[in-house]
């Protein structure tokens, strides 16, 4: 691995991280909206489920574009540490978004905007506060792949080698 590629925050791994995670907070905020409308639930209910639709085209992109994992051969290595870093970034996701959602609900109603030519109404506040709490994830999700999720320690082979 070159310095460059060794640092945390190198401007390659950085951009290409970014975009991945631009995708899928747009598939997140689909999703959202699609399972409020479709399944009745509230905004609070929404924003998990919708984090695990994204997280499946999350680690198919995180895997093929950044941090070089891509010829890694310990996929199933990854998917279970993915996972792991991706259940607590959701927590950060949701713990951010509802948070400040309620704080703005006790001092202003909803924002709504309408989509032209359309009876559809999109709770801009709902939005907004989703992509807040997706800036605190995707800053958790960064570090914690780049740093633990596709590293290689070598820890994985010591403990197969032990078990053996």
């Amino acid at each position: 691995m070159s310095k460059s590629n060794s640092k945390l925050f190198n401007k390659k791994d950085l951009l290409a991280y970014f975009l991945i995670a631009g995708t899928g907070a747009i598939v997140q905020l689909v999703a959202g909206g699609l399972i409020k409308d479709w399944f009745k639930v509230s905004y609070e209910e929404s924003i998990l489920p919708a984090y695990y639709i994204s997280l499946v085209v999350g680690f198919i992109l995180t895997k093929l574009f950044a941090f070089n994992a891509r010829q890694s051969k310990q996929t199933r290595r990854e998917m279970i540490k993915f996972l792991m870093v991706a259940s607590f970034s959701g927590f950060v996701t949701w713990f951010f978004s509802v948070l400040p959602y309620r704080g703005l609900n006790t001092i202003m109603s909803d924002f709504y905007w309408q989509i032209p030519y359309s009876v559809k109404k999109i709770n801009l506040t709902q939005v907004l506060t989703t992509i807040n709490g997706m800036g605190f994830s995707f800053v958790s999700n960064y570090v914690l792949h780049k740093s633990f999720t596709f590293k290689s320690s070598g820890f994985y082979d010591r403990f197969k080698d032990l078990i053996r």
